[in-house]
């Protein structure tokens, strides 16, 4: 019966910030507003396929979220990080080795580069990769990604 997640709602600070945020930084198109229940909608891809809706709220009620836009492979590893930094976005993973580029989530096995929103909310572009999943690997990097990809291929 379930086709997929079709909307989310976060709390945030201050409105105007957050809708300037998701409108002119990320590019997202709103698609509703209401002043006087403090909300604005956006869509998130193509118009009514998916919504993320921002509630105003005091900071005290605020509880940091997560959520992740899919984007494409190639769009995060040639894009993200440009995109990312030219609106003064912080790009980060979870290497611990101290760049700033997208991992691999071998478990899924998925690519992914993260950042937060206004709020302290962490956000990440995400991309499902072709090939089966190899949890056994962990979170690496693109590059040894591929490596171990072929070299699986070619132990086939």
């Amino acid at each position: 019966m379930i086709k997929g997640i079709y909307e989310t709602h976060i709390h945030v600070e201050n409105l105007e910030t957050s809708i300037s945020f998701y409108q002119n930084v990320l590019g997202l198109e709103k698609c509703g507003y209401n002043d006087e229940r403090r909300i604005a909608f956006f869509w998130v891809g193509k118009p009514q396929e998916y919504m993320l809706g921002l509630w105003e709220k005091p900071k005290s009620e605020i509880v940091k979220m997560h959520f992740a836009f899919r984007c494409d492979s190639e769009d995060i590893l040639n894009k993200s990080i440009p995109f990312l930094k030219e609106r003064n976005l912080k790009p980060y993973n979870f290497l611990k080795n101290n760049n700033e580029l997208p991992m691999v989530f071998s478990w899924m096995p998925a690519l992914a580069i993260y950042f937060d929103d206004p709020d302290g909310h962490c956000l990440e572009f995400i991309s499902i990769l072709d090939g089966i999943a190899r949890p056994e690997l962990g979170i690496i990097t693109f590059e040894e990604w591929e490596r171990e990809t072929k070299m699986n291929k070619v132990n086939e």
